[in-house]
C-alpha cells in the first residue's frame, strides 16, 4: 500500500501533508496516479462519503491555485489536461460498449442496489 496523499490537521494552523510517492524519481507515477484516481472516482469512490471527499479535493485545488505564481496558466493547464483525460475515458467506454460490454453509470450519492454484483 502506498500513501498517495495524506492531509492531517493537528491544530488551527497546523496542517501537514505526507506521501509515499516521489514524482521526481518516477515522473510516470503522476500520469498513472491520475488514471487510477479517475477510475476510482468513477467506480469505488461513489456510495458513501464522496461529497466530503470531493469537497476536500476541491479545497486543496483552490488552495493550490490561490498560492500559484501564475494562476491563469495553471487553470489552463488543468483545463487542457482534464479535457484530454475525459476524451480518453469516453473513447474507452465507447470501445468497451461496442465490444459488447455494458456499463451503468451512477451519479454522486447513488450506489448500486445491494443485490447487484
Amino acid at each position: 500500500m502506498k500513501k498517495i496523499l495524506e492531509v492531517v490537521r493537528y491544530g488551527d494552523n497546523d496542517i501537514r501533508f505526507r506521501t509515499d510517492m516521489d514524482p521526481l524519481k518516477n515522473p510516470d507515477s503522476i500520469s498513472q496516479t491520475i488514471s487510477e484516481v479517475a477510475f476510482a472516482m468513477m467506480t469505488t469512490l461513489w456510495g458513501g462519503n464522496e461529497q466530503s471527499v470531493l469537497a476536500m479535493i476541491r479545497a486543496l485545488a483552490i488552495a493550490d491555485l490561490g498560492v500559484s505564481v501564475n494562476r491563469k496558466e495553471m487553470i489552463a493547464f488543468l483545463d487542457d489536461s482534464s479535457a484530454i483525460l475525459a476524451k480518453t475515458f469516453r473513447s474507452a467506454r465507447k470501445a468497451f460498449e461496442k465490444s459488447g460490454g455494458k456499463m451503468q453509470m451512477f451519479g454522486p450519492g447513488i450506489s448500486p442496489g445491494k443485490t447487484r454484483s
